[in-house]
């Protein structure tokens, strides 16, 4: 197994801690509302729903380490992760921002496509 595909499996675990994080904890408070452009309206209205969406990326987390820490192949579980990041990625990107894509689904692209390069000895 490749380093790099192991250092951006865990960037890409890490980002989605860092959702988690905001979306769970912070939603309300001001980093919570600086990153999402919230009021503090919206951010009380949507909380509930927010701490869902964070959970869930939690998971991706969870299966991203998992993974990474499993004796059997790392390759089938870790492409199957991070191919729910980038298709979760994408349609945040579709319904939400542009920004999703770059910040969420195009990490898992890069930490994909060096997991199965570094499968075939590419890199």
């Amino acid at each position: 197994m490749h380093t790099l595909a192991v250092v951006l499996i865990l960037l890409v675990a890490a980002l989605h801690l860092y959702f988690l994080t905001l979306e769970m904890f912070l939603w309300q408070k001001p980093q919570g509302l600086k990153t999402f452009h919230n009021t503090p309206e919206k951010a009380a209205a949507t909380a509930v729903l927010a701490a869902n969406q964070g959970l869930y990326n939690g998971f991706l987390a969870a299966g991203l380490l998992w993974a990474l820490t499993a004796d059997a192949d790392l390759v089938p579980r870790a492409t199957f992760f991070l191919c729910c990041v980038v298709v979760a990625g994408a349609y945040g990107a579709y319904s939400v921002s542009r920004r999703i894509l770059y910040v969420q689904a195009l990490p898992a692209v890069l930490a994909l496509t060096a997991l199965w390069l570094s499968r075939h000895q590419v890199i």
